[in-house]
């Protein structure tokens, strides 16, 4: 399967390097575009769990290491401040 890894910007600047098992990231995130948090993470549980379930069924088994980069992005988001206008910057998106 084509993976993608792709580059955020959280709102405190800081940046995480992603991965995703698959293109269907491209359904829901843009390189360039900014989404606020709460729907940032959103679009990657779909996302991510989507690429997982590719995997599966391709290959008869759930792909662990989209589920770890979402676990690690629920960890990042969990320390932000509670900021409704707050944003997360899709940095870059590679193949």
């Amino acid at each position: 399967m084509p993976e993608v890894r792709f580059t955020v910007r959280w709102p405190d600047a800081s940046v995480s390097d992603c991965y995703s098992p698959s293109t269907v990231i491209h359904e829901f995130l843009a390189a360039g575009a900014s989404y606020p948090v709460a729907d940032f993470m959103q679009r990657c549980r779909t996302a991510l769990q989507l690429a997982s379930d590719r995997v599966r069924l391709k290959y008869g088994y759930a792909c662990s290491s989209a589920l770890d980069q979402l676990e690690r992005l629920e960890a990042r988001a969990a320390v932000l401040p509670l900021d409704p206008t707050a944003i997360v910057t899709i940095v870059a998106m590679r193949p």
